[in-house]
C-alpha cells in the first residue's frame, strides 16, 4: 500500500503543476479553472477538446509510459492553442509546466489551429504516428515482457551466448517500476561516458529523485528450485535503484530454507546431489595438453563451439589450453584428436579462499606490473569477485554449507557471520546495522536478533566453472526478481565474441524454460503475428469489401 500511496501523491503534485500552469488557459476554453486540477478529468477534457480517444488517458498515469503520454497532452493543449512551431513544441516538451504557465498568464491566444472542423486536423492520425508506437512498445517492454540477451557462456548448453530472449514478467508478479520517471528502453545508464573511469558517474536513465517502494501484483507463484530466472544483480553498484541494476540469468538452485554445499565441483542441495534438468548438463573446465598446436577453428566447426584459451608451451614442449563448458561427450572426442596427450580437470584447492584483489594503476589509469609480466594487486579486495561470504576458506569448487534465508527466520548476529548477513540486513531490508561498544545495534535499539522480511535464493549458472553466481554476490532477495525466460526469438553465434558468426535457426522461437532436452518450438505464433502485423490492412479490407457487397 505504501508504493500506492506514494504513487498517488506524485500524480498529485504533478495534477497541480498542471493546474496551476494551464489555469488561464482551461478558462479560454470555457471550463473551469479549477478543472485542470483534477487528476484524469484534466487530460480528460483536453482529449474531448482535439478530438483524439479519451481512453488514452489511462495511459498518463502509468509509470514510465506516464511521463511519454503527459507530453503527448500538452502538445494537443498547446496545438488547440495554435503553438505548432518547432520552437513552441520543443519547449512544451522540455518545459512541461513552464511554457504551459506562459503560454496561459503571459501570452495572448492565437488563431485556434486545431478545430475539429479542420480537415488536416482530421488527417492527423495518433494511432499510426511514430508516438503511439513508442507508447505501445514502452508499454509492453514495462509492463508485459522485455527482451533479454546472454552475453556469457554461464548458461552454456542451456543458454548460448548470442540467444536473445523474452521475458515474463509476471511469472512471479509484476513488480512496479521503482522509478516512474525513466526514458522507454534502456536499463540504467544513457551512454558509457568513460571520462574519468567511474561509472556511478555516467548519465542515468531515470530521475532518481523520485522514487518508489518495492510492490509486486499477481504474485500467484514464486520461484522454485530448477527454475531459469531473470533477477537483477544485487552486487551492482552503480544503481540504487533495484530494477535499474544489470539483469542476469541463472539458475535457481536453492530457495529459503536450502543448505548449498560444493564438493569437488559437485552440487548438493540439502546433502542430495541436484537434479540434473534434461536440457542442463554437467560442463568441467579442463587443462587439454597437445603434443603440437591444434587448430581451434577445426574443433569449433567439428566438435562444438566452446571457450577455448591457448596458454601456450610448458618446459617439457607441450601445447597446453584452457576448455571451458566441457562435456563427457565432448571431453572424449577431444581425447581422440591426434594431438591429445593428457587432459587436467581444473579444480580450485580445497580449504583456500576464493579471494580477489584490485590491480594498482598509475597515474594514467594504467596497470603496474609487478615485474613477471602480470598486474601488481593492491590490499583493496574486490568483493564482486571474491566468494560470499567473504571470510569463509571457500571457493566456486568447495562451498558451503551455507544455509538460504527465509521470510520468517530469525539471525542471531555474530562478528562470525556478519559478512553473511550485513548486506542482507542493510542494503535489502533497509536498516542500519552498526556494532559499538562489544554490542550489535539496528535502529538504534541494542539487539542480535533480525527477523528476515522476505525471501531468498541461491542462483547458479548451469557452466559452473565460467559463472558468476551467488558463490560470489549471495543471496538474490525476492524484491530482485524480474521474471522468466520465455522463448528464444534469435540466436547469433560469434555476436558477443570472436568465434565463428551463424544464424542457429534451430534455437529460434523454443520455449526457455520447460526443463525438456527437447524444447516446444513456437514457429506457429512468430509466423501468425507476422502475418497480422503485415497482412492487417490487407484483411481488413477484404472484410470491408465484403461487407458492401452484401449489401
Amino acid at each position: 500500500m505504501d508504493y500506492i500511496l506514494q504513487y498517488s501523491i506524485f500524480i498529485l503534485i504533478l495534477s497541480v503543476l498542471l493546474g496551476l500552469s494551464s489555469f488561464k488557459l482551461y478558462q479560454k476554453m470555457g471550463y473551469k479553472g479549477w478543472e485542470a486540477f483534477v487528476p484524469f478529468y484534466n487530460y480528460y477534457i483536453i482529449q474531448k477538446e482535439v478530438g483524439e480517444p479519451k481512453w488514452w488517458v489511462i495511459l498518463a498515469y502509468l509509470p514510465i509510459v506516464g511521463p511519454i503520454m503527459m507530453t503527448v497532452f500538452h502538445l494537443f493543449l498547446m496545438k488547440k492553442f495554435g503553438r505548432t512551431s518547432a520552437l513552441e513544441q520543443i519547449l512544451t516538451a522540455l518545459l512541461p509546466f513552464i511554457y504551459l504557465a506562459y503560454s496561459s498568464y503571459f501570452q495572448l491566444n492565437k488563431v485556434d489551429r486545431f478545430a475539429v472542423d479542420d480537415p488536416k486536423a482530421k488527417k492527423e492520425s495518433f494511432l499510426g504516428s511514430i508516438t503511439f508506437a513508442v507508447v505501445f512498445a514502452t508499454i509492453i517492454h514495462a509492463f508485459v515482457t522485455q527482451p533479454f540477451a546472454i552475453p556469457t557462456g554461464s548458461m552454456e548448453r542451456t543458454l548460448l551466448v548470442g540467444d536473445f530472449l523474452f521475458v515474463n514478467k509476471w511469472s512471479y508478479g509484476f513488480r512496479m517500476p521503482t522509478r516512474p520517471v525513466a526514458l522507454p528502453f534502456l536499463q540504467g545508464t544513457i551512454m558509457d561516458t568513460q571520462k574519468d573511469g567511474n561509472p556511478k558517474n555516467d548519465p542515468k536513465s531515470y530521475v532518481d529523485a523520485i522514487k518508489l517502494p518495492y510492490f509486486r501484483i499477481g504474485e500467484f507463484k514464486k520461484p522454485k528450485k530448477n527454475d531459469i530466472v531473470v533477477f537483477n544483480y544485487p552486487g551492482d553498484s552503480v544503481h540504487t535503484a533495484i530494477d535499474r541494476k544489470d539483469p542476469y540469468v541463472k539458475r535457481c538452485v536453492a530457495v529459503g530454507g536450502d543448505v548449498v554445499v560444493m564438493r569437488a565441483g559437485n552440487l548438493y542441495i540439502n546433502g542430495k546431489p541436484e537434479v540434473q534438468m534434461a536440457d542442463a548438463e554437467v560442463q568441467r573446465s579442463y587443462t587439454i595438453y597437445t603434443r603440437s598446436e591444434i587448430d581451434i577453428d577445426y574443433l569449433w566447426k567439428n566438435l562444438a563451439y566452446l571457450p577455448i584459451t591457448d596458454e601456450g608451451e610448458t618446459k617439457d614442449g607441450l601445447h597446453y589450453y584452457q576448455f571451458q563448458g566441457l562435456t563427457k561427450d565432448l571431453l572424449a572426442q577431444i581425447k581422440a584428436i591426434p594431438e591429445f596427450v593428457k587432459a587436467e580437470e581444473v579444480l580450485g584447492e580445497k580449504g583456500k579462499g576464493a579471494i580477489s584483489y584490485y590491480p594498482v594503476l598509475d597515474e594514467n589509469g594504467q596497470y603496474v606490473n609487478d615485474g613477471t609480466g602480470h598486474a601488481l594487486m593492491s590490499k583493496k579486495v574486490d568483493v564482486s569477485q571474491s566468494i560470499f561470504p567473504i571470510n569463509k576458506p571457500w571457493n566456486q569448487d568447495w562451498y558451503g554449507p551455507l544455509t538460504i534465508p527465509k521470510k520468517g527466520d530469525v539471525i542471531t548476529i555474530t562478528q562470525e557471520n556478519l559478512p553473511e548477513y550485513k548486506k542482507l540486513i542493510t542494503e535489502f531490508e533497509g536498516n542500519i546495522l552498526e556494532f559499538k561498544g562489544g554490542k550489535f545495534y539496528i535502529n538504534g535499539a541494542q539487539t542480535d536478533k533480525y527477523t528476515v522480511k522476505q525471501d531468498y535464493y541461491f542462483m547458479m549458472g548451469d557452466n559452473r566453472d565460467a559463472s558468476l553466481d551467488a558463490r560470489f554476490f549471495g543471496f538474490v532477495p525476492e524484491t530482485h526478481i524480474v521474471g522468466s525466460p520465455m522463448f528464444t526469438w534469435l540466436s547469433l553465434q560469434g555476436t558477443f565474441d570472436e568465434g565463428p558468426k551463424k544464424v542457429r535457426w534451430e534455437r529460434m522461437f523454443k520455449a526457455t524454460n520447460t526443463g525438456e532436452k527437447d524444447k516446444t518450438s513456437y514457429w506457429w505464433v512468430a509466423a501468425a503475428i507476422l502475418i497480422l502485423f503485415f497482412g492487417w490492412e490487407f484483411f481488413v479490407k477484404l472484410f470491408k469489401g465484403k461487407n458492401k457487397e452484401e449489401e
